[in-house]
């Protein structure tokens, strides 16, 4: 709209409201804030967690261990549980602070002009129809629009992803716009850093970009993680399996082996504590928190625990261009002379770099110099200065006028002794309306040097000649032309610089001065280019897969959604290996599609520019329709949404606002993609480890409880007069298998280092069963040679005369044993444990047995727990015995690896 038109609307003026009218308006539109969303209580965000079937399994463990009084391990057991309550307690009510530190954004007074004067008030108390005054340094306090602007730029990154401030002019833009194309707007908390302008409110509160933002936030669902989905399954599927064995044993026992309602309450306690894996959820949380130790470690700190398991799962990762793929940092990668064309390269501000034409070392100081005369007049030529602070480059003034004075120092020239050898003595300031910055300078001949440098055709308008090499000729418009349009298809942003030499210095610099007799010398080409290590993390992560050859990458989908220009993301992306370099979907073509069509092109597009907040939660929600693990990436308010919905959010902790901060699961130290994937990396790492703890601690359940049903089917379960009813393996030495032995071990698989395909492999399915076919036969495998062992030992012993508990005590140390030894099977699922030293290889392992060693060394002679479990001491022939069936286990399992390994090969 036109400013008459809006202030019309609005029933305003340039001069603003009165103050009665504001008072009016402020109790019909409220305060100038964003509505506090309405969160659960503490009690029932407390109670939530323990709404889970592990943990009902770990209750019902609990209540069957207190009818057995065995009063230790029901509190150890009821400390789990409490414990994993109270971390999901505290990480959910850290992530409610999202919202606050949104409203925190907000800014805290606005100068406004009320009854025709300038006077500060709260910006709670703004109203629409507000006049404000802005200057550098302001925060804006609410959606306004722009009714004077003089020279007036916005820092809008955190609301758009814009990387360079915008220019804000009054005239009106076309109505169907994205938002960083509105240049008569200004949003609220976004900042302005150069000139002065003045508003009028048109928005506040919820009503404000940001407030829609908020808004979207509190009504983001939060997707549970494939892992948790995974053992909710898995959890389910157990304890009815468990329950119908219990059944079919209790049946068995009291109608075929007439054994009393009580013994066969006794057996399926026995058998139904046997099974629970008691010790599981301790294991996978403790693996979840190694890896959130070896993620920071690795400048990915992880914000929520089960992030670090759906990591190792994520299909596609949608990031943010600015400060995440690329630096932030705006850098001359081209200069273009009448005479040449030079590349520069390096990254950032650092002044370290080469310049090459046509593929070969560039030395800017060779005899003809043109492209030194343009290093050295953009160097003057500019307001920017930059510095080094404990080995990092940093810029002081505009990106662009710092990325040409670090183009100059790569040079080799000196910011100092360029400026006092030729001292400036006046120039004419950037300006939004001229498009161009002048300054005048005095030359070492004794003669004066007007350095003009802005947009292109600005400059191009005032010069009549061109320089190439040492010669000089009329200046050739359409070449120029040309070459912009070349520069330009690269992503790059133009600024062109021009000379006029005058033989006397004058005191001041006039606009006359300006308009013609320019020698034009070149265009810059800057853009803020990828990090290199974000270029080899994208390789990494994407790879290429070709037909008849593995795939030697992680096969992760990469999409680059940002709020920057489409020709720049394409050019960016396609440096990155990102897209094709041509195909881009912009806001606009988001606009135009339904939700249906978003999913389908979703998939196939890998760039998306000029987006909106609501456009990236669009985006990362077609995904998830189709089935994808989604990692958001961001730093802005604007991609808080989306990181909120994204299976895993990923922002940035360097230049990240807490918002974004607050809705993401994961926050990168560094602001670095390539933290990306080595994060992925370790994600993958820990699921494998959760997977080889799984599949050491099943099949110890299995073969408890299957001695268990083995014994009541076979009428083992005899009572005797000093114990009355009693099994192989009674419940309470059942427990400390679970609980002590079988924990003691698994935990050492959690310090498992990445196996050396984890990066080749495609990423898993997210509705993958935890427990395949393949795992399910493994843990059948060794139950059952667990239990053919302990219990063929147990009574193998009874039958050579050995009382019950002898005869106990060796089934237990059989099946531990038997343990022992599948733990260095477990440590690599179907890779030969033999061939990767599975022995040696790790020092947590080793650890783990000689604790265990001693534990249950213990346990089998030390007199208190002798009482406590009723074990006996074994003699030495009983011991070889146990050696002798681990290793004998451990073989059958390498040879099953074998089999499995060969099977597959030849399919």
């Amino acid at each position: 709209m036109d400013i008459s038109e809006v202030l019309d609307r609005l029933e305003s003026s340039k001069d603003g409201l009165s103050r009665d009218n504001a008072s009016e308006r402020l109790k019909r539109f409220g305060p100038n804030e964003l509505p506090k969303a309405k969160g659960r209580s503490a009690i029932m965000r407390f109670l939530v967690q323990f709404n889970n079937v592990l943990i009902y399994l770990l209750l019902a463990a609990a209540v069957i261990t207190g009818l057995l009084a065995e009063w230790l391990d029901m509190g150890v057991i009821l400390a789990v549980v409490l414990v994993n309550a109270l971390i999901g307690f505290i990480q959910e009510g850290k992530a409610e602070k999202s919202l606050d530190s949104i409203r925190d954004m907000l800014a805290p007074t606005a100068v406004v002009l009320r009854d025709g004067k300038k006077q500060e008030v709260p910006a709670s108390e703004l109203v629409p129809g507000d006049v404000i005054l802005l200057q550098a340094g302001d925060k804006l306090p609410a959606d306004i629009r722009l009714i004077k602007a003089r020279d007036l730029q916005i820092e809008e990154a955190a609301l758009t992803g814009e990387s360079v401030p915008v220019e804000k002019s009054t005239e009106p833009v076309e109505k169907d716009s994205s938002l960083g194309d509105r240049s008569g707007m200004g949003f609220s908390s976004t900042m302005v850093t150069y000139g002065q302008g003045r508003g009028v409110v048109v928005g506040t509160g919820k009503d404000t970009e940001i407030g829609r933002i908020s808004e979207m936030l509190s009504d983001v669902e939060t997707l549970t993680t494939p892992l948790l989905k995974q053992l909710g399954r898995f959890g389910n599927v157990l304890s009815v399996a468990i329950i119908g064995m219990a059944a079919v044993t209790f049946a068995f026992g009291y109608f075929f082996q007439e054994f009393s309602p009580g013994e066969m309450f006794m057996a399926a306690v026995g058998l139904a504590v046997a099974a629970i894996p008691e010790g599981l959820p301790a294991i996978v949380t403790i693996t979840l928190a190694i890896g959130v130790q070896r993620m920071a470690r690795r400048n990915a700190i992880i914000r929520r625990l089960p992030a670090v398991e759906t990591l190792g799962s994520v299909t596609v990762i949608c990031t943010d261009k600015t400060g995440t793929l690329t630096r932030n940092e705006m850098t001359v990668q081209t200069l273009r002379t009448a005479g040449r064309t030079v590349t520069v390269s390096g990254v950032g501000y650092a002044p370290k770099g080469k310049f090459h034409q046509d593929d070969t070392e560039f030395d800017p100081h060779q005899d003809d110099q043109d492209v030194l005369e343009l290093l050295r007049c953009g160097l003057l030529c500019n307001e920017a200065e930059v510095s080094e602070d404990k080995g990092n480059w940093k810029a002081q003034g505009a990106p662009t006028e710092a990325a040409l004075v670090t183009a100059a120092l790569k040079a080799g020239l000196e910011q100092k002794k360029e400026n006092e050898r030729y001292s400036r003595v006046d120039s004419i300031p950037f300006s939004s309306e001229n498009k161009f910055m002048a300054t005048l300078h005095n030359d070492s001949d004794g003669g004066g040097l007007i350095i003009l440098k802005g947009a292109p055709e600005k400059v191009l308008e005032a010069c009549s000649d061109q320089r190439a090499g040492q010669d000089q000729s009329e200046i050739d418009l359409s070449f120029w032309d040309k070459e912009e349009e070349r520069i330009a298809s690269k992503g790059q942003r133009l600024l062109a610089l021009a000379v006029r030499r005058i033989e006397k210095v004058k005191d001041q610099l006039a606009m006359d001065d300006v308009q013609d007799g320019f020698t034009m010398l070149g265009l810059f080409g800057i853009i803020d280019p990828p990090r290199e290590e974000a270029v080899e993390a994208a390789e990494k992560l994407i790879g290429e897969c070709e037909p008849m050859k593995e795939c030697d990458s992680a096969g992760i989908n990469v999409k680059m959604i940002t709020g920057d220009h489409v020709i720049t993301a394409r050019a960016i992306g396609l440096k990155l290996g990102i897209g094709d370099g041509e195909t881009a979907l912009s806001g606009k073509d988001l606009d135009a599609m339904d939700d249906d069509q978003l999913r389908e092109r979703a998939a196939k597009v890998d760039v998306f520019a000029r987006v909106t907040p609501e456009h990236k939660l669009r985006i990362v929600k077609a995904l998830q329709a189709k089935n994808k693990i989604v990692a958001m990436t961001g730093d802005g308010v604007n991609d808080a949404p989306a990181l909120k919905r994204a299976d895993v959010g990923v922002a940035m902790g360097r230049n990240g606002t807490e918002a974004a901060k607050d809705a993401s699961d994961m926050v990168l130290a560094d602001d670095n993609f390539a933290s990306i994937a080595n994060a992925v990396e370790e994600g993958r790492t820990v699921y494998d480890n959760i997977k080889k703890a799984i599949l050491f601690i099943l099949p110890t359940n299995g073969g408890q409880a299957l001695v268990v049903i083995a014994a009541i089917f076979l009428g083992l379960g005899a009572a005797d007069a000093v114990n009355g009813f009693s099994l192989p393996i009674s419940p309470p030495q059942i427990l400390w298998i679970n609980m002590v032995t079988a924990v003691s071990l698994a935990l050492a698989l959690a310090f498992e280092p990445a196996e050396p395909n984890v990066m080749r492999r495609a990423p898993r399915q997210s509705d993958e069963p935890l427990v395949s076919r393949f795992l399910l036969w493994r843990i059948t495998f060794v139950s059952v040679i667990l239990t053919v062992g302990s219990l063929g030992h147990y009574l193998y012993m009874l039958d050579n005369g050995a009382t019950q508990g002898l005869a106990a005590t060796v089934a237990i140390n059989t099946l531990v044993f038997g343990q022992v030894c599948y733990l260095f099977n477990s440590r690599f699922i179907q890779e030969s444990s033999l061939s990767r030293n599975a022995f040696l290889g790790s020092s947590a392992v080793l650890w783990s047995i000689l604790v265990l060693a001693v534990l249950q060394l213990a346990f089998t002679y030390a007199p208190p727990m002798q009482f406590l479990f009723r074990t006996e001491g074994l003699d030495v022939v009983s011991w070889l015995r146990i050696f002798i069936f681990g290793v004998i286990l451990f073989l059958l399992v390498e040879g099953e690896k074998y089999l499995w390994r060969r099977t597959k090969t030849l399919h």
